[in-house]
């Protein structure tokens, strides 16, 4: 889906604008208080926004995504970080690392299937740490049915009555490229089984909202979260 040069430069000018700033907003001290060392990897890196937010917080960090596009973004925005490009499903080299944190920064918003991913999961739990966390970061399914400060969905009226595993369409307002992007629906219920068939444990999830006193006009991020955090051990 990202394999898209135009698309990578799009994402490559986007940190963390309006309603992406609340998905990151609360993650410092989520990892402060339940991940214990220092080496991360960032599933999913795209352009390496995530990896460069974890490098700030003080983690070793290695970004790996799928797209040859995206990575090479990562590289020329962040030179000396590390950034590889990795088959699909295929960890083979990164499989000799321990890893105390794996962030997922949206990428099962756009991995269809259960069984493949659920088995995405079981091989990133086999990366961690005795101690290791992984945390996913993605989209409530409240998300592709109402308007945000940085994202529109009134385009997509079929995503009223999307189920777990279908298509629903979205469009970032932050970027230059207003493509729809189309990621895949996943209900909270329908988490929980993934988690199970992945041999994960569930430790606890948060929805942050916005408060009144952050500088940005915000149109429904006060009373609804578009954005899940899960976190996970093995």
């Amino acid at each position: 889906m990202y394999e898209d040069g135009e698309r990578a430069e799009a994402y490559a000018k986007l940190e963390f604008p309006g309603t992406y700033y609340l998905a990151f907003r609360d993650l410092p001290g989520i990892l402060s208080e339940h991940v214990k060392g220092k080496r991360a990897m960032d599933f999913g890196c795209g352009t390496g926004r995530s990896t460069r937010f974890l490098k700030g917080q003080g983690f070793d960090t290695i970004g790996v995504d799928i797209s040859e596009d995206m990575v090479s973004k990562a590289r020329e925005l962040d030179p000396d970080g590390e950034y590889v490009r990795i088959a699909d499903g295929d960890f083979s080299n990164v499989q000799t690392k321990q890893f105390d944190l794996i962030l997922c920064a949206f990428p099962f918003d756009n991995i269809p299937g259960p069984e493949h991913r659920a088995n995405l999961l079981k091989g990133l739990g086999g990366l961690l740490s005795p101690e290791g966390r992984v945390v996913i970061l993605g989209s409530t399914p409240d998300m592709y049915t109402n308007e945000w400060l940085s994202f529109s969905t009134k385009d997509f009226p079929e995503n009223l009555i999307a189920r777990s595993g279908d298509k629903v369409g979205i469009i970032q307002l932050d970027t230059e490229d207003r493509r729809p992007v189309i990621d895949i629906l996943w209900h909270p219920e329908d988490y929980d089984l993934l988690f199970k068939d992945a041999g994960l444990d569930l430790i606890t999830s948060y929805h942050p909202l916005a408060n009144d006193d952050e500088p940005w006009a915000w149109v429904n991020e006060a009373r609804i979260a578009p954005w899940v955090i899960y976190l996970l051990k093995k």
